[in-house]
């Protein structure tokens, strides 16, 4: 049997759709086995399309057609036709009422698109297009309608209904079913359609607008969680407000529902009112969530609101323009997460992540622009490109308008777009027709792909007490784009004199003399020579501050120069980013030569950065974590695996062994003393703590492993626990056994802290790592069937587990392509994500 090549569907190839739906009624009667679906669509032919040859063409997939009725009456064979991907209605009018009554079948839907079974509930997701696989209709983007929808199910089974928009009443029927209906006031496209249904529990609150507006908030979880919901609603409140506050943002509907799931295929769904979630990012208590878990929790569930703006009431044209409502939603997200918490270490963590796994895919054969051109499956794009690279996009633009005009630009786009589809193009033009900008060279970072390279030399005349920068950008030829324009890029810098602070930076001809701080450059050639005047010493530079550009930067700096930024640099992005080029310098050098020595002013460096008390502590442990093997794996041309991971190993191992003292003195000034808070202190001194534990670990330090032991034991929030159990995971032995044991039987009820379980021991780079991953396969707590297990176990393994996947007899691949060749005729979107390393 040969398979067809899936066509290739371009965006210069994109037409409005021929018919538009003002109006949708939908009636399900919900069934795990069977669900039936009837559809009464009011269609019009669309003005701003071409006349096509008369012919409706649906999407559908997966559908059994029952009955087909168009103005009340009912269609013969011969007037219409079905095959697995539509349906086509022949010869419709300019205007008409389409009736259609369809079954599907939730309980067999594996891929986890539509309507499909999680758990005892049924619910769905459309994006990017799974209502295809609901009703036959025109699923695409730019085909924006009004849903009305009646939900009819069996209380005993699904007590709780839900759908999008507010609720228009029940009602109990004759055989003993109840009845919800539901109305959607706002035009959305079919992917922001959801339905759930099942026995949740409710947590309730409330939130009043600016306006004065009482809206409830709920959020529906399975039996039994309802007490890990706190700081999600805490979160949703807090993101209410602050959209609110920075973008002049009301919530419009009478009612906000957040539901979590625990088979979901992504992290969460931003459907219109009714966000549906991966219960990952809802639940949360201090004894079975990290610090990482209810930071991911806050910025998800902001994420997820921010949307309501940001890709709801304006959405994307068409799915080559997705960046349009991710990118910017990111870089909302951001900038919540770093107004609620610590704007550097947010800053840092997010550039960590655009560098490991974005970076990687800009160098790589799947090197896409932030708004492709062209595709096979959507459900592919969803990448770190569009989301992570995109937001820096946003980002750019922000710097490059200031904070004022930028808001005056967003204003006019959610004025000028309210309840449209629209495209990248659009969003840009608001930002120059605000400002008064020309940013025609600035949509280059909307074409091409590709990561540019800044390459900065630095000059001092002394006499002249002049300070010149030379910088010149390049862009690596990426997949179907060898030559690359220059971009515009806004390049931030500051000048520190020999005290550590920073100096004026005034360019050669300005007279009046700046405050000390930092100043933005825009690039737009392919080279620029900046001078700067009234310098009475050389500047050690501050290039790149905040990381105002997704770029590379080859400077000229020397290891003092990055050692002096990192003891004194105002901008805590760049203290994080000397330090991290140093440890990367010495890794590299490590792994080339075993027996390259580590210098003691890199030792000392360290030990004076560990012993500032004054220090934010996030920052901190930030700045003193090594960067991970898969990371410099992105450096090398060559990737030697064993010799990273060794080198790693013996630069921690001296680092413990050579400030033994200090670390114990650190992790004792930490120790926990109160109850657990979430909070930018709190979080900070668990993080410098752990991290001093691992340095003491790695060195094999008696008093350590005793400390690691005791924390597993006593500790009273997951962070401390998750801790202590990966330290000895990593060291293997007995000892771990015992403490993996104890975890299970401790937690056996609780899937989301299991999941920590299976991950820890795929993280483990032990030489029978893979020989334990391929056993917990057999686990009885281990699913394929759940999207969540399957990222634990497997996609950690692969994806955190470096030298053990890339191990040179390959049987880490072999582990990996069986893994995906099981799973892609289950949910072959998890699949496909399974092959990112």
């Amino acid at each position: 049997m040969y398979r067809t090549t899936p066509p290739v569907i371009r965006r210069e190839d994109y037409r409005p759709a021929e018919f538009l739906i003002d109006q949708a009624d939908l009636r399900f009667e919900l069934d795990a086995g069977q669900t039936l679906v009837e559809a009464e669509l009011s269609l019009r032919r669309n003005p701003a399309a071409p006349r096509g040859d008369g012919d409706l063409h649906l999407d559908g997939e997966q559908l059994e057609l029952l009955d087909l009725t168009l103005d009340g009456r009912r269609l013969p064979p011969a007037e219409y036709r079905v095959d697995e991907h539509a349906l086509v209605v022949r010869r419709v009018p300019d205007r008409f009422r389409l009736r259609t009554r369809v079954q599907i079948h939730p309980s067999a839907n594996t891929a986890l698109e539509g309507l499909y079974v999680s758990g005892d509930m049924l619910c769905t997701q459309c994006e990017a297009e799974g209502f295809r696989r609901i009703t036959y209709f025109l699923d695409r983007p730019d085909v924006m309608s009004r849903y009305r929808v009646t939900l009819v199910a069996d209380p005993a089974r699904y007590p709780v209904l839900l759908s999008n928009g507010n609720p228009a009443g029940t009602e109990e029927l004759a055989d003993g079913r109840r009845l919800a209906r539901w109305d959607d006031p706002f035009p959305k496209p079919s992917y922001l359609f959801a339905v759930v249904a099942g026995d949740l529990a409710l947590v309730e609150d409330r939130f009043v607008t600016a306006s004065g507006r009482e809206i409830p908030l709920r959020i529906f979880v399975e039996p039994g969680n309802r007490d890990k919901c706190d700081h999600a609603m805490r979160s949703l409140k807090a993101a209410m407000r602050w959209d609110e506050t920075r973008y002049g943002r009301e919530y419009d509907l009478d009612l906000f529902m957040i539901v979590a799931v625990s088979h979901f295929n992504m992290g969460a769904m931003e459907n219109k009112g009714l966000n549906v979630f991966n219960d990952k990012f809802v639940l949360a208590r201090p004894d079975t969530a990290t610090d990482a878990d209810f930071a991911h929790i806050e910025g998800v569930v902001a994420h997820e609101y921010f949307h309501n703006w940001t890709g709801n009431r304006i959405t994307c044209r068409d799915w080559f323009q997705l960046s349009l409502k991710e990118g910017f939603t990111v870089y909302r997200d951001q900038e919540f997460s770093s107004d609620v918490g610590s704007r550097a270490v947010k800053r840092i963590r997010d550039v960590r992540t655009l560098r490991a796994h974005q970076f990687p895919e800009d160098a790589g054969p799947l090197a896409h622009p932030v708004r492709p051109d062209s595709y096979i499956e959507i459900n592919n794009f969803y990448t770190t490109t569009v989301y992570d690279k995109g937001a820096e996009v946003v980002r750019m633009q922000a710097a490059l308008l200031g904070p004022e005009m930028f808001r005056r630009a967003t204003d006019r786009y959610f004025e000028r777009h309210d309840g449209q589809a629209v495209t990248t193009e659009d969003f840009v033009r608001c930002m120059e027709d605000a400002s008064g900008r020309d940013l025609s060279r600035f949509r280059r970072w909307y074409e091409q792909a590709g990561t540019p390279e800044l390459h900065i030399q630095a000059e001092y005349d002394a006499a002249a007490g002049a300070y010149t920068l030379s910088v010149r950008q390049q862009t690596p030829p990426t997949p179907g784009q060898p030559i690359k324009p220059p971009f515009h890029i806004p390049l931030a810098i500051g000048l520190l004199g020999s005290d550590g602070r920073d100096l004026p930076v005034r360019l050669s001809g300005e007279r009046e003399s700046p405050v000390p701080g930092t100043r933005l450059l825009e690039l737009t050639e392919s080279e620029h020579n900046f001078t700067f005047t009234g310098l009475s010493e050389r500047p050690v530079p501050s290039l790149l501050r905040g990381f105002s550009a997704p770029v590379r930067v080859h400077d000229d700096l020397s290891d003092a120069d990055r050692m002096f930024l990192m003891a004194h640099d105002s901008d805590g992005f760049n203290r994080w980013d000397a330090a991290q080029t140093l440890h990367e310098r010495l890794l590299l050098g490590l792994t080339d030569d075993a027996a390259h020595p580590i210098s003691e002013d890199y030792i000392q460096a360290f030990q004076r950065a560990l012993c500032d008390t004054s220090a934010d502590r996030a920052l901190l442990a930030e700045v003193l974590t090594l960067p991970a093997e898969t990371y410099l794996s992105d450096r090398m041309t060559v990737i030697d695996v064993d010799g990273l991971h060794r080198a790693h190993r013996r630069l921690t191992q001296r680092i413990g062994e050579r400030l033994r003292d200090d670390l114990l003195a650190v992790y004792h000034a930490n120790a926990e003393t109160d109850d657990y808070v979430f909070s930018p202190e709190a979080v900070g001194r668990r993080a410098l703590k752990n991290l001093a534990l691992a340095y003491l670990m790695r060195a094999g330090d008696g008093e350590g492993i005793e400390l690691c032991r005791a924390q597993f034991e006593a500790a009273h929030n997951m962070t401390d626990v998750m801790a202590a159990l990966r330290l000895l995971a990593q060291e293997g032995g007995a000892e771990a056994d015992a403490a993996l044991a104890t975890f299970h039987q401790r937690w056996a009820g609780e899937s989301l802290v299991l999941d920590k379980w299976f991950s820890v021991q795929a993280s483990a780079p032990r030489p029978d790592a893979l020989e334990r991953v391929t056993a917990l396969l057999e686990h009885p707590d281990y699913s394929a069937r759940n999207p969540n297990r399957v990222r634990a176990l497997v996609s950690t393994f692969s994806n955190v587990n470096q030298v053990r996947f890339h191990a040179a007899d390959g049987a880490g691949y072999r582990f990996l392509v069986d893994r995906v060749l099981e799973l892609d005729p289950v949910n072959p979107l998890l699949a496909a994500r399974l092959l990112k390393p």
